[in-house]
């Protein structure tokens, strides 16, 4: 267990951060972060500069080690985390990025994932990886090769954001479980990487990096060292997929924690033991990071994309001002007028036309429906939908808790609408939630000091519950009328019991 101060990094979508531990307390040093810039295109594409997120991790390391002072010298280890998914190609030798780094939920890609589905057929990856879809980095591979067929080479190499920051660091290639089982590269029933979805776009798997075993480390490089004024041959730990770091961040107030993540997308994160199955359409099932059973990533079809998107046009074009306005807004009155809800699929492909994107659907508009009505509607739809995608999981007791954390996580509204939809299962929420998952990422260093601090929330008034209660099942019931024949947005179904 490392004594000294532990730096971890937490390699979000839209945002950066890093944390710095005191390895024998475990009160954060030092933070800072760097908003990261996403480049955004017609049909859904989204894309991120890599040298510019390199630029950006030197100059939040150069930040806090700054605050730090003297302190710096004693840091003894790092720990990576990363959102997975993403796709860039690189020079395998040195590293260099030849393409964008395509994040993982640009939509410019759904014909070709349509594509990969029809060569497979849904049960092949119900039986490979427990879902009913083809990972999107599959189609997005193949869509990379018409475009870029002069890289796809043996000296090129397939990786995300995780392994790209993790060579950066060590130069060794690895990526985690997580990044693997959304490009296609991980069987989840043999627990390891794969070839057979690669034959379906004619690669090798050769294309893509080793995995991750368990919680090894790997040094951090002379280079590396220089750069960031630290020790060559410190450990580095990772790369975890942001998930299981914030995960991992969880175990402790709640020993068996559903963990939902509120940030660019809101993810349900949870452990089944060996005797339950479950699935739905877009779960990552991996190895539980601390025992038996399955550590089950379940992503939302909503997330802070829905909310930005109805603070920039219902409350006010700077997000910071409009943020405090709709805080205000909900305090005043945290619910629409009733039969107005909003089914918050913003960036998702609409289910009623396919070539279109967006599936976000308002229901109950009428003439005096007010813009701070709609901005009710969206923040109540997005908490409504948290609860009906993990239903099943609050209900079998599996967990014994909710712990939350991420950007949404920070909002009172948020927090008292879920401790309100999740009762009587106790809800937390981490009190520095900005190094959550940076506090994650260095688990394997020090578990003690990878656990968060958490704070109970509280839920409304019994006269507010009751209403939030009447809503929710309203919105069930219109999402049942409208969206229930669309696969993509079933919820996780616990469906077996082995005995």
């Amino acid at each position: 267990m490392s004594k000294g101060l532990l730096l971890g990094i937490d390699l979000g979508t839209t945002v950066l951060k890093v944390g710095l531990f005191d390895g024998t307390t475990g009160a954060l040093v030092a933070t800072a972060s760097r908003r990261l810039k996403v480049e955004t295109f017609s049909h859904g594409g989204r894309e991120e500069d890599p040298s510019a997120v390199l630029r950006s991790l030197r100059a939040v390391l150069r930040s806090v080690r700054l605050h730090a002072g003297s302190q710096w010298d004693a840091v003894c280890g790092v720990g990576l985390a990363a959102q997975g998914g993403s796709s860039i190609l690189v020079e395998r030798e040195s590293g260099k990025a030849f393409t964008p780094m395509v994040l993982w939920n640009d939509g410019r890609t759904h014909a070709y994932d349509a594509q990969i589905l029809d060569m497979s057929g849904m049960p092949y990856w119900r039986r490979r990886t427990w879902r009913e879809v083809p990972p999107a980095g599959l189609g997005r591979l193949l869509w990379m090769r018409e475009t870029h067929p002069e890289l796809f080479h043996g000296g090129t190499l397939h990786v995300g954001a995780g392994e790209f920051a993790f060579h950066h660091l060590t130069g060794v290639w690895r990526q985690d479980p997580g990044h693997a089982i959304q490009i296609g590269a991980y069987n989840a029933q043999r627990g390891a990487l794969t070839q057979g979805p690669f034959d379906l776009v004619g690669l090798p798997l050769s294309f893509v990096a080793p995995m991750r075993a368990g919680h090894e480390t790997a040094q951090l490089s002379e280079g590396a060292a220089r750069r960031f004024g630290l020790r060559a041959g410190i450990p580095v730990a990772g790369p975890y997929i942001d998930q299981e770091a914030a995960y991992l961040s969880s175990l402790g107030k709640v020993k068996n924690p559903l963990q939902c993540s509120l940030g660019t997308a809101w993810v349900g994160n949870f452990v089944l033991p060996q005797k339950l199955r479950g699935h739905s359409p877009y779960q990552l099932t991996l190895p539980n990071p601390n025992g038996a059973g399955y550590l089950v990533i379940q992503p939302l079809l909503t997330g802070n994309t829905s909310w930005d998107w109805a603070i920039k046009n219902f409350v006010h074009r700077d997000m910071m001002a409009g943020l405090r306005r709709a805080e205000k807004m909900l305090e005043d009155t945290p619910l629409p007028p009733d039969g107005l809800c909003m089914i918050p699929w913003l960036a998702q492909a609409n289910p009623f036309n396919t070539t279109h994107h967006g599936g976000g659907t308002f229901s109950g508009v009428g003439v005096d429906t007010a813009r701070e009505d709609l901005v009710r509607a969206v923040a109540s739809g997005m908490t409504y939908e948290l609860r009906r995608s993990l239903d099943a999981v609050a209900g079998r007791g599996v967990c014994d808790g909710v712990v939350l954390n991420g950007g949404a996580s920070a909002g009172v509204h948020f927090q008292r609408m879920i401790a309100t939809l999740f009762a009587p299962l106790p809800v937390y929420r981490h009190v520095d939630e900005n190094a959550a998952v940076a506090r994650g990422a260095v688990y394997t260093l020090n578990r003690r000091v990878a656990c968060a601090p958490v704070k109970r929330c509280t839920p409304y008034t019994a006269v507010t519950q009751a209403r939030v209660r009447a809503a929710y099942g309203h919105y069930v019931k219109t999402w049942e009328q409208c969206y229930g024949a669309v696969r993509a947005g079933g919820a996780y179904v616990i469906e077996e019991c082995v005995r």
